[in-house]
């Protein structure tokens, strides 16, 4: 069985990253991630991104570059979780659909954050560990 294509953006603002805890009612809840989601038949990673935190977080995105993607077994399914460099055009994130908490961390503090599994390799990177 093919994996979920899954997207997600490491947003920097100066020394810091945004950290988003998914909320109640979702899977994973409570756990920590990169913001993006599912990538749609026909879209390439690049447009799914910037549609997801436009969605979420009601904000506009310059996607960058691939940082990574890793394939996760996780919640009984494949998941290829494909992280992404990104900087705000527009906006400021201040709430989300998917998420109760927004956060912005330094990259020394994001394995205090209790992670989702599939973003852990980009988390481990990310903070040198």
């Amino acid at each position: 069985m093919e994996p979920l294509e899954v997207v997600a953006a490491v947003i920097v603002d100066g020394d810091r990253v945004l950290a988003c805890r998914r909320r109640e009612g979702k899977v994973d809840a409570g756990k920590w991630e990169f913001p993006g989601g599912k990538i749609e038949p026909g879209e390439s990673a690049a447009v799914a991104l910037a549609r997801e935190i436009r969605e979420e977080l009601g904000v506009q995105v310059r996607v960058g570059e691939v940082l990574r993607s890793d394939v996760t077994d996780a919640a009984g399914r494949s998941i290829r979780l494909t992280c992404m460099s990104a900087v705000l055009a527009e906006g400021r994130p201040v709430s989300s659909t998917d998420h109760d908490r927004l956060e912005w961390v330094r990259p020394a503090e994001l394995p205090m954050l209790d992670w989702a599994e599939p973003d852990l390799p980009m988390v481990g990177e990310i903070a040198g560990v």
